[in-house]
């Protein structure tokens, strides 16, 4: 009898418990006594927490709140002690970062992705539902952070005690402020040796007008103070606001990921009414209407409920299949409603950076397709767009926030997909402003913007180019202002502001062409200032320019896959290293190849690839040297026949080795 009561107990076990906790698949066949008391406890609230009652939380209750700060500042691990603070996670029991769950965040230490969880905290006797979303720290994934924001009422903005105000820090902070939301200043690392919270708190206080008493001082690492947010959280920060239970169901979706087994995800933040399974909803952008498969909340993993009501923020899984129809910042609405007003318009992210992606194997055509599909669900700031190429063959254009969010698409192309790739050198787009009616007529309107070389029109229809700019903020200690002042000079950069945020910190303002800061500022800076001075951009419009199209030849003909768009100062310099580059991996033929960069007409680069020469002259042992002379003069003669009538055969791997950044 006793064993036959285990039985049914380690049954249950198996029954209740997820298949893929690798711990509790161990447990499932062990008798009560061989399972712990930690475990025991985790199975419970595990149980507890799959049956939270909503509508037990009114609106007053309920607390959505972001985490934004400069990248590695801590906003992961705070999260971290957030979950284990409010029981969400086992003290212990789970790795690190939590939330950075992509294999391309753990291994370069950032985050790229926002993610949600819900948690459960009791303050004073009543219990909260605190809804908390992790934001990417780079200037790269600000549109993350920017519509994630849309579903939260106020944030908490993370300064390193180390590092101090950064400059994506200050971009941050002016994105959550001109919001309208509550900002609750947190220092954090404050355990560390070289850690200086007085002097940071000065520089929050020069740089947001924050008063030092009103700056948490926590350690997110070893868990010290971190309470205190929770209850400021609670205290400082409001309610969901012009949310209402009683009114029908509207939502807005500002997330969403794809399950290759039920399809479109969507992470929703209920505005009003509730919303249940079985009922059916529509879309504001698409017109299409959907039933409700599944819903629930995140805790970090999924956990199914039966309903969602106002100012809660969860999932829903309907029957989306495509990705075009999760698109970010719509509103979800009762189906039947008629005059359903917009929620939030989000603003368009308009992409800074292009580079054509193309599969190794033009069979591997159809999966890269569907891979780029399902990952620019994920990622809805990236535009696609098709591209064919005489070298490459078919590929797409696809337009980046930045360079570092171009490396991580690429990456988890990569990992999550298996996916082997030629992603081309990155360019930027250009504004370009016609003259002539027939020439407007033919390309539709006066004034065109190209992001790829090969679109450019003859410059002899081209009033002006226009390029664009940014406005940068770098962040420095100022014995690196000098040198940080000439590499700003040399990327024809203009100094619009300076300003000292303390004893030993500056913050200056340039005016920077993007085509000049796109591949390796960044890195240049670092290397400058020794990996302290930080960075940040915003795009600044378009600026008249010296733009010139830098034709790459060989023998005399355009390879448009190689031509590129550079400033007339940088064209030398540029047209000099592609073309050793290609002189290094095309192949010799039997006759001499000259490769050339052009403006127009003008060469302002040469490089010649040698011919492949038979010893003529190998048969002749001595004798007059003029029979020498006249097998050489038939050989040349020979070899200027071939290089009129022969085509140079560039082999796909010199694109590759030549175009890969």
């Amino acid at each position: 009898m006793w064993k036959l009561r285990s039985i049914r107990y380690a049954f249950k076990v198996y029954r209740c418990k997820s298949y893929k906790n690798v711990a509790w698949k161990r447990q499932i066949l062990l008798w009560p006594e061989q399972i712990s008391s930690t475990q025991s406890v985790q199975y419970y609230s595990s149980k507890s927490k799959s049956e939270i009652d909503l509508t037990l939380f009114p609106i007053e209750r309920i607390r959505n709140f972001s985490i934004i700060a400069h990248i590695d500042h801590g906003k992961s691990t705070l999260a971290d002690r957030l979950l284990e603070l409010t029981g969400t996670i086992g003290k212990g029991s789970h790795e690190a970062q939590m939330l950075d769950r992509l294999q391309v965040e753990r291994e370069r230490g950032i985050t790229v992705k926002a993610q949600t969880a819900t948690l459960v905290y009791n303050y004073q006797g009543v219990d909260y539902l605190l809804n908390l979303i992790d934001t990417p720290g780079h200037v790269d994934f600000s549109f993350e952070v920017s519509r994630s924001l849309a579903a939260c009422q106020g944030v908490i903005l993370l300064v390193d005690a180390n590092q101090g105000v950064q400059a994506q820090t200050v971009a941050n902070f002016f994105l959550a402020f001109s919001q309208n939301l509550t900002i609750v200043p947190v220092m954090n690392k404050i355990d560390l040796k070289n850690a200086d919270p007085d002097s940071v708190a000065t520089q929050m206080k020069n740089v947001f007008e924050f008063e030092p008493k009103d700056i948490l001082r926590i350690s997110a690492k070893t868990g010290l103070n971190v309470d205190t947010v929770l209850q400021s959280v609670v205290e400082r920060i409001p309610p969901p606001k012009h949310c209402n239970i009683n009114k029908p169901f509207r939502a807005l979706l500002f997330d969403s990921w794809y399950d290759r087994y039920r399809g479109v995800i969507a992470v929703i933040a209920v505005i009003d009414g509730m919303i249940r399974h079985g009922d059916s909803i529509s879309a504001k952008h698409t017109g299409k209407s959907y039933e409700i498969k599944d819903l629930g909340i995140l805790q970090p993993n999924e956990v199914s409920l039966s309903c969602l009501q106002a100012g809660q923020v969860g999932y829903v899984v309907c029957n989306m299949r495509s990705s075009t129809e999760a698109k970010v910042g719509d509103t979800l609405f009762k189906k039947g409603l008629t005059d359903v007003k917009e929620l939030v318009s989000f603003r368009k992210s308009k992409p800074m950076v292009f580079a054509g992606v193309y599969p190794m194997d033009q069979s591997e055509t159809p999966a890269l397709r569907s891979a780029l599909d399902k990952l620019t669900l994920n990622d809805s700031s990236v535009t696609v767009a098709k591209e064919s190429s005489a070298a490459l063959g078919q590929g797409w254009r696809l337009g980046f926030l930045g360079l570092l969010h171009m490396e991580v698409f690429n990456q988890r192309l990569e990992q999550e997909y298996g996916a082997e790739v030629i992603v081309t050198v990155p360019s930027v787009p250009y504004k370009i402003r016609l003259h002539g009616e027939k020439n407007i007529k033919l390309y539709g309107a006066r004034e065109i913007i190209v992001n790829n070389p090969a679109q450019f029109p003859d410059v002899s229809i081209i009033e002006t180019f226009m390029e664009p700019m940014v406005l940068g903020t770098i962040i420095t200690p100022d014995v690196y202002v000098g040198p940080i002042i000439s590499l700003a000079l040399d990327r024809r950069g203009i100094q619009v502001d300076s300003k000292n945020i303390d004893d030993s910190r500056v913050m200056m303002q340039f005016k920077f062409p993007l085509n000049e800061i796109a591949v390796d500022f960044y890195d240049a800076l670092k290397s400058l200032s020794s990996g302290y001075a930080s960075f940040d951009y915003e795009e600044d419009g378009f600026q008249e320019s010296d733009i010139v199209k830098l034709n790459l030849m060989l023998n005399g003909e355009i390879v448009e896959e190689l031509c590129t768009v550079v400033h007339v100062s940088k064209a030398r310099t540029y047209g000099k290293e592609i073309c050793l580059r290609l002189a290094e991996t095309i192949p010799r033929q039997m006759f001499q190849v000259a490769i050339q960069a052009a403006i127009g007409s003008k060469v302002v680069a040469r490089e010649n690839v040698a011919a492949l020469r038979k010893d003529v002259t190998a048969k002749c042992y001595g004798g007059d040297i003029s029979r020498k002379m006249k097998l050489l003069k038939r050989q040349a003669e020979g070899k200027k026949r071939m290089k009129l009538i022969a085509n140079i055969e560039i082999p796909r791997e010199t694109f590759i080795k030549v175009l890969k950044r």
